[in-house]
């Protein structure tokens, strides 16, 4: 905010690294959050941006009852206020067509992204009537993700889920190929517990259970060799550098999206193909 006019109100945006007036990617936010001691080169080098999505309280008043397109209003009248280059509005999307917004998510130059182009996940569609509710009330707004990756992994290890999902094996470690010392071996690249259906849920902890060579505590070594083993179709936002994992890479937010009983586990992806990935993601942020 700016000290001089002495505004105040509650935004809803998200937080971004901006270098050369362009979005970097998430992994290199995460360079600047969680840290205990925020220093001077540390924010230098990871200038933090403010991108403003909606307006929930102005001074005084509580906005959050009123319908969204009164709020936009207000919001871009209350950054223009501001004046601060580290505060900016997310641009609207104007759309005469289902088509026409599904081209707009798939191509976010084409809509007007400009050099954040790359950067953009996709769309967030708000009833121009909605209030601002809590948590994630259905029908008032709908986030629409571009497509993300998608790789064939193989199961490796299993975790009973929590809850509801106490009594089945729900939390799945997977990993793709790479060239071993004693030939091909399997390297752990990520973890998810959601993405399949319940009855999706009953086939692998049946598998998981038939399937057990080892146990380690609440974990289960789960059957993966080349003939043998379960693939799973994996969905990811992105990859990073990991140090913790064998396989030096993890990825952002996976999840199951297929079970492929067809495939066997030798047909899987290898570590190669997330090391392309990688490498290219790691070019559009330098361009």
């Amino acid at each position: 905010l700016v000290p001089s006019l002495r505004l105040t109100g509650a935004i809803d945006g998200e937080l971004l690294i901006l270098r050369g007036g362009r979005v970097q990617s998430f992994n290199v936010l995460q360079q600047r959050l969680n840290r205990k001691v925020v220093s001077p080169k540390l924010i230098k080098e990871f200038p933090i941006h403010l991108r403003a999505y909606d307006l929930l309280g102005d001074d005084e008043n509580d906005l959050r009852e009123l319908p969204f397109a009164e709020r936009r209003e207000r919001l871009e009248t209350f950054v223009a206020k501001l004046g601060d280059p580290r505060i900016d509005l997310s641009p609207t999307v104007p759309f005469a067509s289902w088509d026409a917004l599904t081209t707009a998510r798939a191509d976010p130059a084409s809509a007007g992204a400009g050099d954040d182009a790359e950067a953009v996940e996709g769309v967030m569609l708000k009833r121009r009537d909605a209030p601002y509710l809590p948590g994630r009330p259905k029908g008032q707004w709908w986030k629409w993700k571009r497509d993300p990756h998608i790789i064939d992994a193989v199961l490796m290890y299993a975790q009973r889920g929590h809850g509801k999902r106490s009594s089945y094996y729900s939390d799945y470690t997977f990993g793709v190929w790479t060239e071993g010392e004693t030939g091909d071996e399997l390297v752990p690249v990520g973890k998810a517990y959601f993405g399949f259906t319940d009855e999706e849920l009953l086939q692998i902890d049946r598998f998981v259970r038939r399937n057990t060579t080892e146990k380690f505590g609440p974990v289960r070594h789960v059957v993966h060799e080349g003939d043998k083993g379960l693939v799973l179709e994996v969905a990811f936002e992105g990859l990073q550098r990991s140090p913790r994992h064998k396989s030096g890479v993890a990825m952002r937010f996976p999840r199951i999206s297929r079970l492929r009983w067809d495939k066997p586990p030798r047909e899987a992806d290898r570590l190669e193909t997330l090391e392309r990935m990688l490498k290219a993601e790691a070019a559009e942020i330098e361009v």
